[in-house]
């Protein structure tokens, strides 16, 4: 009969695989496990990526202390489908984008598409520039962004900060979004029926935009844009063409603040869209 374990060493135990999950360690169980019921049990974790930078930002390479709102992308269950893409959008002339932006938020409107909204005290939308060249995108709203009606505000959100200064960019110069808009109940991933009603908007935000380089923070973000479940170890470290734009996968800032050891790793990550931008690696010691 199997022993059962105590909530806290269970979720100690799930923590770990998860990690090694994300590093793309899967080949370590002494018995044979049903995949099914392995990706229900993990639901991979919304990985954040926190690069581990050159030492002109070491800011942002320091221990980040206790995280107390960890987000995860935890894996979708292969049962449950993820919806198809929409058309790409005819292209936005760079004057109008936003308006065209401010017309999809005002069709989203006070939202109750799904069951997220009941949990919501704000909806978020997106923050940055609508022309920019760079747009990152994550899992959803946490804390402190459903408290300001902004996206990474929170500490997760203040390493992102570090991690755009480090490519020698400011928040201001970038798009930032979320696959969801609405907070999940104590941060957890988004169901795929939550993710597949935000999606559409998403995606229209992005054909608007249209940045040249289009960062998925963790798992959940890589899944719902690519369309398909996999491991960041195997979508990491190179280019995904996606709707006429080149698409990187790196770990969610909320993961490296859980373990900034994988700060280096994020840190190529975010060198691959520093060259399709043209930016200079010295461009990050500025």
């Amino acid at each position: 009969m199997a022993r059962q374990l105590d909530p806290a060493t269970r979720n100690a135990l799930v923590e770990r695989v998860r990690f090694y999950r994300d590093l793309g360690l899967t080949e370590f169980y002494r018995r044979p496990v049903d995949p099914a019921l392995l990706a229900v049990e993990l639901d991979e974790p919304q990985t954040s990526g926190a690069p581990s930078f050159p030492l002109a930002s070491a800011e942002w390479v320091g221990d980040p202390g206790p995280h107390s709102d960890p987000m995860e992308d935890q894996p979708i269950s292969p049962r449950k489908s993820i919806s198809a893409p929409p058309e790409i959008a005819a292209g936005v002339p760079a004057a109008d984008r936003a308006a065209a932006l401010q017309m999809i938020r005002d069709e989203i409107g006070d939202c109750a598409r799904c069951a997220l909204h009941k949990g919501r005290n704000k909806l978020v939308f997106a923050d940055g520039d609508p022309n920019a060249r760079l747009m990152f995108v994550g899992e959803g709203p946490g804390a402190d962004e459903d408290a300001q009606g902004l996206p990474f505000v929170g500490r997760a959100g203040q390493l992102l900060n570090n991690m755009i200064a480090a490519m020698g960019l400011k928040r201001e110069q970038v798009y930032i979004a979320n696959v969801v808009k609405c907070r999940p109940p104590g941060n957890r991933t988004p169901e795929p029926d939550e993710a597949n009603t935000c999606m559409p908007f998403l995606f229209r935000q992005i054909d608007v935009v249209r940045p040249q380089v289009l960062v998925a923070l963790g798992a959940t973000a890589a899944t719902y844009l690519l369309g398909h479940r996999q491991p960041l170890a195997g979508l990491r470290g190179r280019v995904h063409p996606f709707r006429g734009m080149q698409l990187i996968v790196t770990y969610h800032p909320a993961f490296l603040l859980r373990d900034p050891r994988q700060k280096k790793e994020a840190w190529a990550d975010l060198q691959i869209a520093m060259k399709e931008l043209g930016l200079s690696k010295a461009a990050s010691s500025r």
